[in-house]
Formats: structure tokens, C-alpha cells, sequence
């Protein structure tokens, strides 16, 4: 169960005041919900944040108030509300990283018959802020807001492997301290991205997160401001198995990402014509 991790520089958020701590941890309230949650009730909500019971009870009710969550009364339980969701709407409609990556991520995804995602990091996790499908009935389930480990995933690999040393360290760090027995595998999959990061220009997770689940991430840093993100592509063994990944969807992705670099910048795709037509499929 996913609990409170602390910022970056592993300090606590800062709460010089009555109304700054009121809203850091009413937050931390909205993030305790995942993709995967549609109701949480009072106990959910303490055991994921650490926050007193006292406390919960009135922020809930605030944030009620305030239409960011929804009680029902007979199930005694809270959902994301209207107020939320047009926050998250509106964050992800004029994002032009997502408005520019989606026809890309798509194209890539019906070639390889797999599914490609964009997320960043919240915490000791990544969070899809979109995704696209092939049209094959076989595909990773997983939407927009869903969460990933971060050491186990191509997704957040790559994401550390873009970050500077120092913040890395620290949310290697933190990694660790959340699960000292990984320490050994944690510190081997960041060195092994590292690696190939920098050998390939991609990460490559075979099997890592789930046995029958393999995935190349590129991580994207924008250059109009925006925060770093992480691209990835991925799927089941029988359809992009090992070798693949290596030879043929990573090597795209990779292309794809320099794609968007350019079009965000306003210069002409790498290969004229490339992103519209696609390439061979991936098979």
C-alpha cells in the first residue's frame, strides 16, 4: 500500500503556517487515490498518508465542501470529485508535451501491437499522464493515472537515468529506505540502466516488474520548461520479446522522441515524413 514519501531532498515539506500545513496535507489526501481506486474510506486514508485520524477527518470534510472529493453516506466512503478531476483535465488539455507526443505514441503503438505511455515520477512512483493502445486484444490495461515502481519499470529507469546525479541519489536513497531488502536489486537496475542508457540511448526491462512483460523507456526532457518525463513502450513476451525490444522498438522510440524534441522546438521532423507514414511494422 502506497504511503507518504518526503520531497526529493528528503526533507518534510515545510509548514510555517496553520494554512500551508492544512494544505500540504490535504494533498496528500488527494494523492492517497490511485487509478485502480474508486471509493477509500477513513482507515485507507490514514494507513496511506500517516496522518492522524482527527486530522483526516477534517480535511476530508473540507475538501468535500470544496467539491475536490465526494462522500457517499451510506458506504461511508470518499470519491475523487468534480473539482478534482476538472484540475487534472485542465493540467493535462494544455500540456504540449502531451498535445505533441499523442498522434506519435499512437502511431508507435499500432505498429508494434503494443501499448506506449508518458508519466513522470510522484514520489517513489511514476504516474501514466497518457497512454495509447494498438488494437490488438492483447495490451497492458493500464490508464491515465495509473502507478508503476519506479526501479522496476522501463518507465522509471529512464526517468532516472535523464536526472541529474544528485537527484538521483537522493531518490535512490529514498528507494532504499522504503524497502532496505531491495537494496541489492535496486541498486543493480539503476546501474544496469545507467548503462544501457548510455550505450543505447534506451532502458530495457525483460521480465523485471512482471515475468511476461517487457518494456523500453526514453526519457524526455522538454525544452520549453516543462518537467522531465518518461516514454515507454511495452507488452508481453510473445509480442516484443527481448530481442525485438532491443533491435527494432527501442530504436524507434528512441527516433520518435527526437520527433517531439523537434516539433516542440518548431523544427522539421528528423526524417521528412516519417512520423506521418511510419515505418515498417514491428513484428
Amino acid at each position: 500500500m502506497r504511503k507518504r514519501t518526503l520531497p526529493v531532498d528528503g526533507t518534510e515539506a515545510p509548514e510555517t503556517g496553520n494554512s500551508a500545513a492544512s494544505l500540504t496535507r490535504g494533498l496528500e489526501i488527494l494523492r492517497a487515490f490511485t487509478a485502480g481506486d474508486s471509493t477509500l474510506g477513513n482507515q485507507d486514508l490514514i494507513e496511506r498518508t500517516g496522518l492522524p485520524k482527527a486530522t483526516v477527518s477534517r480535511l476530508t470534510a473540507t475538501l468535500v465542501s470544496l467539491g475536490y472529493l465526494h462522500y457517499d453516506s451510506q458506504l461511508g466512503r470518499y470519491s475523487i470529485g468534480p473539482a478534482t478531476v476538472s484540475l487534472g483535465y485542465s493540467a493535462l488539455s494544455s500540456n504540449a508535451v502531451i498535445h505533441i507526443a499523442k498522434p506519435l505514441m499512437q502511431d508507435l503503438a499500432d505498429r508494434s501491437g503494443v501499448a506506449v505511455a508518458l508519466g513522470t515520477r510522484d514520489g517513489l512512483e511514476m504516474v501514466y499522464l497518457a497512454n495509447c493502445r494498438s488494437l490488438s486484444p492483447v495490451s497492458l490495461r493500464l490508464n491515465v493515472g495509473s502507478r508503476l515502481p519506479i526501479w522496476r519499470t522501463a518507465m522509471g529507469l529512464a526517468y532516472l537515468a535523464e536526472m541529474r546525479a544528485e537527484i538521483r541519489d537522493a531518490v535512490v536513497k529514498q528507494l532504499i529506505e522504503d524497502t532496505p531488502d531491495q537494496e541489492t536489486r535496486i541498486r543493480t537496475a539503476v546501474a544496469d540502466a545507467l548503462e544501457g542508457y548510455k550505450a543505447r540511448g534506451f532502458v530495457g526491462t525483460y521480465g523485471a516488474w512482471y515475468s511476461y512483460i517487457n518494456a523500453v523507456g526514453v526519457a524526455f526532457r522538454p525544452t520549453d520548461g516543462s518537467p522531465l518525463v518518461a516514454i515507454t513502450c511495452g507488452g508481453i513476451v510473445d509480442i516484443i520479446p527481448k530481442d525485438v525490444c532491443i533491435k527494432t522498438v527501442g530504436p524507434d522510440l528512441v527516433r520518435m522522441v527526437e520527433t517531439m524534441r523537434n516539433r516542440l522546438a518548431g523544427r522539421p521532423d528528423p526524417i521528412p515524413g516519417a512520423a506521418a507514414e511510419g515505418t515498417a511494422p514491428i513484428r
